[in-house]
């Protein structure tokens, strides 16, 4: 009896199309949900620059002719009307939002540097003819300097009751303003040791502190735009070496603060009145 001859079986090189077959499926699912993701993400930014938009439109703040987002939850809104609160298309103008919310909040808006030196050195025009006060525009603000000859006797940090008028016309023209304020006890390099202050820090930062009381107590400054330091004799603002530089570092400077404080050193400018 003959034996079956067996039919050679063959490779099948066409496997690899099985695998790659599954990768794609699962690479097309994957895009699928990226794109439904997308999809829901855009429909609820929708949704909020909607809900807002109108929160202020009932507010008054936008004009309601032809600035109405339709609330459609069924499909994305197009990209033109999420654009509607940031461009403000569709409105009568964006500086119809400022101004309303300026009014709401009952904050004096922050005034120029320059128109606020100009407001000071008028004010303080007396004072500066004497030398006794030097205003200087900085990176940070506007400094102000009273200086010890004119406001204070030595060794002291009770202000003359001569000086006080000149005090009260600054705090009348800050507190008009919204600006913070920070005030800085400076001193020469002539070391100090009376009954009352054992170092040129503890007499710098107690003139400070001192017209820190003045604002608050008898012009009714707001504490909370208010700060101090003192810094010896470590800040000049001239040479120690003469009798002339030593009276310009004694000296208490009321800085006004364009922004947020980035440390007492900056750029000076712009001199006005200075003896220098």
């Amino acid at each position: 009896m003959s034996r079956k001859k067996k039919v050679p079986e063959h490779a099948n090189h066409e496997r690899w199309l099985v695998s790659y077959a599954d990768f794609m499926t699962l690479l097309f699912a994957f895009f699928v949900v990226l794109f439904s993701s997308s999809q829901v993400d855009k429909r609820k930014v929708g949704k909020l620059s909607a809900a807002i938009q109108e929160a202020f439109q009932q507010m008054g703040i936008f004009q309601t002719a032809n600035s109405r987002v339709p609330m459609v939850t069924a499909d994305p809104l197009p990209a033109e009307n999420l654009q509607l609160i940031e461009n403000g298309k569709g409105t009568s103008g964006r500086g119809k939002l400022v101004s309303p919310l300026e009014k709401m909040m009952g904050s004096p808006p922050t005034p120029n540097m320059g128109t606020l030196q100009k407001q000071l050195t008028s004010a303080l025009a007396p004072e500066i003819q004497r030398h006794e006060v030097v205003m200087k525009a900085q990176r940070e603000g506007l400094v102000i300097s009273l200086r010890e000859i004119g406001f204070f006797d030595s060794g002291s940090a009770e202000l003359r009751p001569a000086s006080e008028a000149a005090v009260q016309r600054i705090a009348q023209v800050l507190g008009a303003q919204n600006n913070n304020v920070r005030i800085e006890g400076h001193t020469d390099n002539v070391p100090i040791h009376n009954a009352q202050f054992a170092s040129n820090w503890e007499l710098s930062t107690a003139r400070a502190t001192e017209m820190i009381r003045l604002f608050i107590t008898h012009y009714n400054f707001p504490a909370t735009r208010l700060s101090a330091a003192g810094y010896a004799e470590y800040h000049p603002v001239a040479g120690n070496e003469t009798v002339d530089g030593r009276a310009q570092n004694r000296r208490v400077d009321i800085v006004v603060l364009a922004s947020a404080p980035e440390g007492i050193e900056g750029t000076r400018q712009q001199t006005v009145g200075s003896g220098q």
